[in-house]
């Protein structure tokens, strides 16, 4: 039986493939094939969700080579029954702290230094409590390309709220009172499972 494929994994896979036709490009007539093809994928997806075209190109069109998905790293920092968030500027929304894996850097390492960033909290990831691949869950909007989350428990050593550039504010919030999530870098639902991954006697990585 052919399996049938959502319209997003079909914009994922045309964007993959202009990705990488570009990488290999033999001469000029294929750069042009393969970069119709990658505006195509801009263009459906555009159709297909609440923004713009140019916006999935400014933040698409830097990605070069063969296509593979993306990793955004989360901190999840617990004290006692509050979870730390900061209010990202781009949309106004409440995400756990964190962003891009950098290269040269490893994922713990990165973690660390993207909660300081953007909170002024300093922390010690202490376990890593979920590998999520962001197609399979409720984040919006949809993306297309494939991008990996990873989330980190980490403990609460010092600092004090300092947010940088990016974010508008910085707090600690309980499961009862949490404020607006991105939906686009955190859902409930991952601040649900890093409560459970901190009381659990033993936890089991989430892996998609």
């Amino acid at each position: 039986m052919t399996q049938q494929h959502t319209m997003d994994e079909l914009i994922r896979e045309l964007q993959a493939l202009a990705q990488t036709g570009l990488r290999y490009a033999k001469d000029g007539y294929d750069e042009q094939r393969y970069g119709r093809i990658r505006k195509i994928s801009f263009e459906m997806m555009a159709m297909h969700s609440e923004a713009s075209v140019e916006a999935f190109a400014d933040f698409f069109i830097p990605q070069e080579g063969y296509a593979t998905p993306k990793v955004d790293l989360r901190g999840a920092v617990l004290d006692g029954d509050r979870i730390l968030l900061v209010q990202e500027k781009a949309d106004g929304g409440w995400t756990m702290p964190g962003g891009w894996a950098d290269v040269n850097e490893a994922p713990r390492e990165g973690i660390e230094r993207e909660v300081y960033e953007e909170s002024g909290y300093i922390v010690r990831a202490t376990r890593l409590i979920a590998i999520k691949d962001r197609e399979r869950h409720d984040y919006m909007p949809k993306y297309p390309i494939s991008l990996f989350k990873m989330f980190f428990l980490c403990e609460l050593l010092g600092g004090q709220a300092d947010p940088d550039m990016e974010i508008l504010d910085v707090g600690f919030f309980s499961l009862d009172d949490l404020p607006p999530m991105t939906g686009s870098r955190t859902l409930v639902a991952d601040i649900e499972m890093a409560f459970a991954a901190r009381d659990a006697e033993h936890w089991q990585t989430y892996v998609d």
